[in-house]
């Protein structure tokens, strides 16, 4: 049985930014991985399921083996996604995490369906536990931006914390909170837990 969770892939921005042209050996993104709690089953995600939103007029259409009627009306996800950060000083006055981003699956430009098959379209032989990831679910408002990097404007906009602290870049001690929740009227909401880890200093 197949299922969807949290994933945190732990960009390195300041390497990733270098592996983009030339391209590097893409070791911004080989150092760690999150999972949140739970497994959440397709069966439970089918309430939130909607149709795919439009691409913009000047993008090329999906080739024909990545789009159909079914796919169209049903492929994509209405889930609430939210990205927090916990500091240590929030921590030690006891503050809530503070919110980084707010945004929705339904923002994704490629469906989940759509991904496998791309991927697999050349023979690649998924197997029963392998792990794919979808990108960074970003939008053009920048409340809604995925990653921190994309939040600071790459470090040139700093986060201002309730704990008088201000956030560039990630740093030692920071806690990074994912979380995903389905809500729809006359269904039982579905959470996917939380996926959460601390960065550590460097040994």
């Amino acid at each position: 049985m197949g299922g969807s969770c949290l994933l945190n892939d732990w960009s390195a921005g300041d390497i990733q930014a270098w592996e983009y042209q030339p391209l590097g050996p893409f070791l911004s993104k080989n150092f760690a991985s999150t999972v949140s709690t739970w497994i959440v089953t397709p069966e439970a995600l089918a309430p939130f399921r909607i149709a795919q939103p439009s691409r913009p007029e000047a993008d090329p259409l999906p080739l024909s083996y990545l789009t159909n009627e079914a796919g169209q009306r049903e492929s994509a996800l209405d889930l609430e996604l939210e990205i927090l950060v916990l500091t240590h000083s929030l921590r030690e006055k006891g503050m809530s995490p503070h919110r980084l981003v707010l945004s929705n699956a339904r923002h994704m430009y490629w469906t989940v369906a759509q991904m496998i098959t791309h991927h697999t379209s050349n023979g690649c032989n998924l197997q029963t536990g392998d792990l794919p990831g979808t990108v960074t679910t970003s939008w053009p408002d920048q409340t809604s931006w995925g990653r921190i990097l994309e939040a600071t404007l790459g470090g040139k906009s700093p986060v201002n914390l309730a704990s008088e602290e201000e956030r560039h870049f990630l740093e030692d001690g920071d806690e990074v909170i994912l979380r995903a929740r389905g809500r729809r009227d006359s269904f039982a909401p579905v959470s996917f837990g939380e996926c959460l880890a601390m960065i550590l200093p460097a040994v």
